[in-house]
């Protein structure tokens, strides 16, 4: 690999884990979608010393590239471009017209907020200008980035070439995007391996199962040392990311042959696709309602998260209490007294209520217990029970024992109700569809 970068990834509030880091696995991906190896991700306070360390320990690794992101804005603790500037050895200058973009911006939005009560608008705006000038001062040389929000971004060439970007996420990827166009950025990646990147997503398969079909691949296949692996489990799935030269494509072929010859059920996807975009498809022209007790809402959550839900789910009941799931979904009283409310039968009864009110013709239903109490001998914590019914009369009821804390079981819950929703849609969709 000849071309190499760094990410500093700059704010106090990160260090510390109030918040979580978002932009290091995304330029991660991004980096590796160009075929840039990423040497390391480091995590920096707003302390000027601590960042210079930095940028000198990654310039140190002979990367050719280095990102930093936040630190951008107008305050005392926003110090990244000076930082940076001192590091690359340019002089801080006031860019005119950075200052007058940021003034628009500016002007925009007080324009929605309006004059206060004094009247004092313009006064207003002139201290606001004031304060956000330190964002147009820019390395002497440096290419500037129209900013997202009101701070620019900046790439300075040299030896590494500094890619210098917002915190915020919103801001960060479309800067990113635009940084790439630079000259200067091309230059310093000009060196890239162009590489293929495949997923291959598993649900039910143990990551032990899967890594002994790795190993009998390195044996059966030529070449397979070309393609390199990696595997997580990713919201109760294996997810396996494959990333290799065109010239290695047969033998990534013969891998996924294998991987479905030997699990053909736990395999759901070879091109990449979430089972979340699987189910939308699957749903086209029907009409979906979900029935929650120990998720919440989660499923519902997580079926809208993609634009375009409301053409295919009607909506969902949260019933946590027995008497909910009575009232709302009509569930038999002795159900509920004869199996419990975490019983397959309850949750068929959940899925056929939901149904009915909402006059759907798909449903689906949750219930477990989430822990951390509420477990038994004979229903421990982590026990869910799932149901989907079809109009047509077709219905599908699992119970599982989940892993992990109250939130993992919540979430990975909504996992298996959509792949017995995906198996369910495809059992029922016609021949050839």
């Amino acid at each position: 690999m000849s071309t190499r970068a760094g990410i500093v990834v700059t704010g106090t509030e990160v260090l510390t884990g109030r918040i979580q880091d978002q932009n290091g696995p995304w330029l991660a991906d991004r980096l590796l979608e160009l075929g840039v190896e990423l040497a390391h991700v480091t995590i920096c306070g707003d302390r000027p010393a601590d960042l210079e360390a930095q940028l000198r320990f990654h310039a140190d690794t002979g990367v050719d590239l280095l990102i930093t992101t936040g630190g951008l804005g107008p305050t005392a603790d926003d110090l990244t471009v000076e930082t940076v500037a001192r590091f690359c050895g340019r002089e801080l200058m006031l860019d005119a017209v950075v200052e007058e973009k940021i003034a628009a911006i500016l002007r925009t939005m007080m324009g929605r907020i309006g004059p206060n009560e004094t009247g004092a608008g313009m006064t207003d705006f002139e201290a606001v200008r004031a304060a956000n000038r330190k964002q147009a001062m820019v390395p002497a040389g440096a290419t500037v980035l129209d900013p997202v929000g009101t701070a620019p971004g900046l790439v300075v060439a040299g030896t590494p070439t500094v890619v210098v970007l917002p915190g915020p996420p919103r801001e960060l990827q479309p800067m990113w995007r635009r940084a790439l166009t630079t000259a200067e950025v091309q230059r310093a990646i000009a060196g890239r391996t162009h590489y293929r990147q495949d997923t291959v997503r598993m649900f039910g398969l143990p990551e032990s199962r899967l890594a002994e079909t790795l190993r009998d691949a390195r044996e059966r296949i030529p070449g397979f040392d070309a393609l390199e692996i990696t595997t997580c489990l990713r919201r109760g799935e294996v997810e396996m990311v494959t990333r290799y030269e065109p010239a290695a494509a047969p033998s990534y072929a013969e891998l996924v042959e294998l991987l479905i010859e030997r699990h053909p059920r736990e395999v759901f996807s070879t091109d990449g696709a979430l089972v979340d975009e699987q189910v939308a498809e699957l749903l086209r022209g029907r009409r979906l309602a979900v029935a929650e007790s120990c998720t919440a809402g989660l499923l519902a959550a997580r079926l809208t998260e993609r634009p375009g839900a409301s053409a295919y789910l009607a909506g969902g009941v949260v019933a946590y209490a027995n008497d909910a799931k009575t009232d709302l979904l009509e569930v038999a009283p002795a159900l509920l007294e004869s199996f419990g409310a975490v019983s397959e039968p309850v949750a068929e009864a959940m899925a056929a209520g939901v149904l009915r009110r909402f006059g759907a013709d798909t449903a689906v239903a949750v219930t477990g217990i989430a822990g951390p109490g509420g477990g038994s001998p004979d229903k421990p914590v982590g026990t869910v029970c799932f149901a989907v019914l079809l109009d047509d009369g077709r219905k599908a009821a699992r119970t599982v024992r989940l892993p992990g804390g109250r939130a993992d079981v919540r979430e990975r819950s909504t996992t298996v109700a959509l792949h017995l929703l995906r198996r369910a849609l495809l059992e029922a969709a016609p021949a050839g569809a």
